[in-house]
């Protein structure tokens, strides 16, 4: 059965991508993984009689979103992070602000290749990240919080960094008032 599985998902990796690898076979897997990982987390928030929110506060919902960015980014990209992603990708260039680029290895395994573009991409991470997040609520919300809080504190001060940079450029970029020309009369 197994052989048989494989068999189809090689004839539609081909079909898929005939002139491109796409690791279809990694892809499930991960997916699967996903799957098992969210449905674990239900099945012991429901063994554990812990309460399971209705509706999320608006304050969490905000608290997690932003933590789930500087996280899945963090994780995704960050200089520093880049031994748990060495497995899976190569270093390709500075990305700027600390950041880099990487690509995802082609040799070795599908699975090998499907986590490599998982954890270089902060869009494909953040589902996991949010899921890791949210599911924190559930089983430790005032330790979650607080991590929370940290990740959403660095994510505001990214933004004011990167502004405070634009505005000192824009500054050092413009003439003094004295040193403009005067505006050109019209005849």
């Amino acid at each position: 059965m197994i052989s048989s599985v494989r068999g189809r998902l090689n004839r539609l990796r081909r079909d898929y991508a005939p002139h491109e690898h796409r690791p279809l076979d990694g892809y499930v897997a991960t997916m699967g993984a996903f799957g098992v990982l969210a449905g674990s987390l239900a099945a012991a928030a429901r063994l554990s009689g812990r309460p399971v929110p209705e509706r999320p506060a608006t304050a969490d919902i905000v608290l997690i979103s932003i933590a789930t960015h500087k996280l899945s980014r963090l994780i995704a990209k960050d200089a520093i992070t880049s031994p748990l992603r060495a497995p899976f990708t190569r270093f390709a260039e500075p990305g700027g602000s600390g950041e880099i680029n990487e690509e995802v290895r082609d040799q070795g395994s599908s699975l090998r290749h499907s986590i490599g573009e998982l954890v270089s991409c902060p869009f494909c991470l953040a589902v996991w990240v949010a899921t890791g997040l949210t599911s924190g609520l559930v089983f430790a919300p005032r330790l979650t919080r607080l991590a929370a809080t940290v990740f959403t504190a660095t994510a505001a001060s990214d933004f004011l960094q990167m502004a405070y940079s634009l505005a000192k450029e824009a500054a050092e970029g413009e003439p003094e008032p004295a040193d403009q020309p005067a505006p050109a009369l019209a005849a």
